[in-house]
């Protein structure tokens, strides 16, 4: 059996995108993806509007710390994905990336950040569905 494929999603914040990138591909993922999100400048806390958006889907991310983007996390991951805020990454060989263009919640309410949980989710299927090569 061949080892799980490793996923890690980076904003400057951790507080929105790439902590419902995250808490998405857990949950579609059904274990079978490792998961991972960090920031360059981790937030003191999720943001609370995305967090509102998940639970209305049934996904609790209140419990989440934002952490600080190292190299180890880099490295160890297959994909590497960044949310469109310009942030920088390590970059090693043999690792993906991609830039997912995203609007920012950040001091958005939850009626603006909706449509971004719903563009994100759009992308973890897809990705998740590439990851094992299943159709979406």
């Amino acid at each position: 059996m061949s080892r799980k494929p490793e996923v890690l999603f980076v904003c400057v914040h951790n507080a929105g995108r790439s902590q419902m990138a995250a808490a998405l591909l857990q949950h579609h993922g059904l274990g079978r993806v490792e998961v991972r999100s960090a920031g360059s400048a981790p937030a003191d806390q999720v943001n609370p509007a995305a967090a509102r958006a998940l639970a209305e889907w049934g996904l609790d991310i209140t419990a989440e710390v934002p952490k600080k983007l190292t190299t180890e996390a880099v490295e160890a991951s297959d994909v590497v994905i960044t949310m469109g805020c310009g942030d920088t990454c390590p970059v090693f060989p043999g690792k993906r990336y991609l830039d997912w263009a995203l609007d920012d919640p950040a001091g958005q309410g939850v009626e603006a950040v909706r449509p971004i949980r719903d563009d994100i989710d759009r992308r973890v299927r897809a990705l998740l569905a590439e990851l094992l090569d299943q159709p979406a």
